[in-house]
């Protein structure tokens, strides 16, 4: 990390807590009125750090020059057919058999009850138009017996039973979670879906039982005039490494564009890859499949995640991922890649233990993967991005992360599964710029966990504390294999910078808003703090909100190397220098943001907090897109 991240600014010790009043609390009703205006991309100049537009935008997609072939396709296509003409479509199979690297299909709109689609070329698939294709992996069930009570079943051949990965412990979890829930069909009632449960006495109107040894599905709602939807395919499309079709992997991505892949058993999309075998120099792993682009796309209801997607120059722009059953998207052993103005939304649908799930989980050695300008939102069950085990110089950048994990930086549940839900976690993993981002409403904002040169700076945290750990696992051995040695060892978990943030807890927030924390057993043989620079941080909490300190930190030489502080001075003793330009205000007097409850978080340039920063190094500022003069401000939102 550069050396040159140190304040030129003059300035004094501030030792006078001023009062500054924060925006209440919303009302529920209010706030689930403002998530849905987000998503619709109403707010994408007022409540978050860049602006949006989040998720698939509706548009016309022109038919593309092409040095390749155009062929047409639709949901009645006729499967013999060149689909070289409009009015004479083929089917998606039959596209996809024919189709070379540069050939471009156009999707006709409607519903596509397809799956398990096979390719290994760099085409291109879009709509027609305006035109909305939807890929369904499912089937319509119209076949029903009514049984005694409210029951009815049906024959189904089509089922995905499935079992826990070798890695989940059920001593630990079993308890939690029923083996039943592992299994990857689905069962849809007008489009809602039901939950799995484990014996036809606990059916009701809301759930599903599968008899797999006789192949029967059971539901609890009368299907007459019902449209029910059972799974029926493992994936959306495939792309393969082998050869299909007659052709060869030719490793270029695919570039998909304004299409929803919903209702599969497993994954929308699955790129395959082939991972490093131990610790790998990048050059030799992530070229199978170079380049693929999904771009205002929807991935829902699938029975795992929403896509798998690996291989290098990857790029997610646009698009939504909700409701999976554990994660959004895996992207592993991959580099120079990135996601940007998505939303992700509710994942780990049915609460798995043990299962550790994220909206995005960023996994096995990748390299330089950007996420930016994305909306991660309503996720109680789920952390929101999670960079984990052996990524390098990450960029987390410009993001609204809201409502993640149920706390709502209260104190933990000790029945839940997961204690704490992370907004933005990096783990076992060498460097990462957070910056510019808000965090609202979330167990932990950030969770820096036995990691090494983090560089967190220009965020807002609105009850999301800030958390940095590390503990005794080492990076040489344990349930991971070798994939941990791509980290950093116990001794080199250090480095960080903090600088420039804003942290911020109202009456709802009642634990310290920033824990710097190691395992009891490093007391003593880590004493060297895992920071380098904590500075020109501002601090606002509510003097109603109970006796809590603003800080947790260790390691300090008392006994147990573990100090509270809540005013400069008291930082002063956990972190030399850290008094300078640090600043604790409360909640009164003076509105802290200019947007009341519209949801806008710039602050109020009145606030005494808003210049209270340093100026960024220059690649900061660069990633943030600030002029090269620029007034320095606090927390995501520059000052106007």
């Amino acid at each position: 990390m550069s050396k040159g991240i140190v304040s030129k600014r003059p300035g004094g010790l501030i030792r006078r807590l001023r009062q500054v009043r924060v925006m209440p609390r919303m009302s529920r009703p209010f706030r689930l009125m403002l998530l849905m205006a987000a998503a619709a991309g109403w707010l994408t100049t007022v409540a978050q750090p860049s602006g949006g537009p989040y998720g698939p935008v509706h548009q016309s997609w022109p038919v593309p020059k092409t040095a390749g072939k155009i062929i047409y396709v639709a949901p009645d296509g006729n499967a013999g057919a060149a689909g070289d003409q409009l009015a004479t479509p083929t089917t998606i199979e039959s596209a996809l058999a024919a189709a070379v690297t540069g050939d471009v299909l156009i999707l006709r709109g409607g519903i596509y009850r397809s799956g398990d689609l096979l390719f290994n070329q760099g085409i291109t698939i879009q709509p027609y138009n305006d035109e909305q294709p939807v890929f369904k992996g499912t089937q319509v069930a119209d076949q029903w017996q009514r049984l005694r009570g409210n029951q009815w079943k049906t024959s189904w051949k089509t089922l995905f039973r499935a079992y826990p990965d070798d890695w989940w412990v059920p001593d630990r979890h079993g308890m939690r979670t029923p083996l039943h829930v592992f299994n990857n069909d689905m069962v849809f009632v007008d489009g809602r879906l039901l939950h799995s449960v484990g014996w036809p006495g606990e059916v009701d109107e809301n759930s599903f039982y599968i008899d797999y040894e006789k192949g029967f599905v059971y539901i609890g709602t009368n299907p007459e005039n019902r449209l029910v939807e059972i799974t029926a395919h493992n994936h959306g499309f495939f792309r393969v490494l082998r050869d299909v079709h007659g052709k060869k992997n030719d490793h270029k991505g695919v570039i998909m564009r304004g299409i929803t892949l919903t209702q599969y058993a497993y994954a929308g999309m699955e790129i395959e890859a082939r991972f490093p075998d131990g610790i790998a120099d990048p050059s030799t792993f992530g070229k199978d499949v170079v380049g693929s682009v999904f771009e205002h796309c929807t991935f829902s209801y699938c029975g795992r995640v929403g896509g798998y997607l690996h291989g290098d120059n990857l790029v997610m722009r646009n698009c939504k991922v909700h409701d999976t059953v554990t994660e959004g998207i895996y992207i592993q052993s991959a580099s120079d890649c990135l996601l940007e103005r998505n939303i992700f939304s509710r994942n780990n649908l049915d609460n798995i233990s043990g299962y550790y799930p994220a909206a995005v989980k960023i996994f096995n050695q990748t390299h330089r993967v950007v996420c930016r300008d994305n909306l991660i939102c309503d996720q109680p069950l789920s952390n929101g991005i999670w960079y984990d085990v052996g990524n390098v110089d990450g960029r987390f950048l410009n993001n609204w992360v809201k409502d993640v994990g149920t706390n709502r930086g209260g104190p933990s549940d000790p029945n839940a599964h997961w204690v704490n839900y992370n907004g933005f976690f990096f783990e076992i993993s060498k460097g990462v710029v957070c910056a510019g981002n808000l965090f609202e409403n979330c167990d932990q904002g950030v969770f820096i966990l036995n990691s090494s040169n983090a560089v967190i700076t220009q965020n807002t945290f609105v009850n999301s504390p800030l958390v940095i750990s590390r503990d005794l696992r080492s990076a040489q051995a344990d349930h991971f294999g070798w994939h941990p040695a791509t980290g950093p060892d116990v001794d080199q978990r250090e480095g960080h910078q903090v600088f420039n943030n804003l942290m911020v807890g109202t009456d709802q927030c009642q634990v310290p808003l920033m824990k710097v924390m190691q395992h009891p057993g490093l007391c003593g043989k880590l004493t060297r703090s895992p920071l380098t620079l904590f500075d020109h941080n501002t601090f606002v909490k509510d003097p109603d909100g109970g006796d809590y300190p603003l800080l947790e930190w260790a390691p300090v030489p008392v006994e147990n190397c573990q100090m509270t502080a809540s005013t400069p001075e008291e930082m002063q003793k956990v972190f030399e220098g850290a008094a300078a330009h640090n600043l604790v205000l409360t909640t009164k007097n003076l509105p802290l943001f200019m947007g009341g409850l519209t949801g806008n978080y710039a602050l109020n340039p009145a606030f005494p907090g808003a210049g209270n920063a340093m100026l960024l190094p220059a690649n900061i500022r660069d990633l943030l897109g600030l002029p090269a003069k620029y007034k320095p401000f606090t927390g995501s939102y520059p000052l106007k």
